[in-house]
């Protein structure tokens, strides 16, 4: 009872399993191929991962060393700003003291000039004023002796 569509039967079954152990096969293949070109991306995750881990530290680090420089430049300029702050104060003294000093002298040329006048709590009288004040080379003789007081002299007054 061997008919030849039995043995085509029994063939088509080893063909069948023939190509369902290819079709196996083949799926393994594609398969281990999937997995390598998944193992590769994670790699390559991997890798631009830590590259951009070292960029980031690297821009850190850049940051950190101008900050640090700017601050040493901020600390520079507010020494500087606050030298220039106290040499101004002293000018602007000296500017008002040297003021009052002009106004003063102008005052007293004023009244060796013969204007009798009052002014800031000074009263002259131009007639009565010595003329050898107005020419400062007769100041020499009047300065020869020094103007000392002892302090037994300053109680008599």
């Amino acid at each position: 009872m061997a008919s030849p569509g039995g043995t085509s039967s029994g063939s088509s079954l080893l063909q069948t399993s023939g190509s369902e152990e290819d079709l196996q096969a083949l799926m393994d293949q594609k398969r281990q191929k999937r997995m390598i070109s998944n193992r590769e991306s994670a790699r390559r995750s991997r890798m631009r991962k830590q590259k951009h881990l070292d960029d980031l530290t690297a821009q850190v680090n850049q940051l950190r060393k101008e900050n640090s420089r700017i601050l040493t430049s901020l600390t520079l300029t507010t020494r500087h700003h606050s030298a220039v702050e106290a040499e101004n104060s002293v000018l602007r003294t000296q500017m008002v003291e040297l003021g009052n000093r002009l106004q003063s002298l102008s005052e007293i040329l004023h009244c060796l000039n013969g204007n009798a006048t009052i002014t800031s709590g000074l009263f002259c009288d131009g007639p009565q004023v010595n003329n050898s004040f107005s020419h400062p080379w007769n100041l020499m003789y009047m300065n020869q002796q020094p103007i000392m007081a002892s302090v037994g002299n300053m109680f008599l007054y």
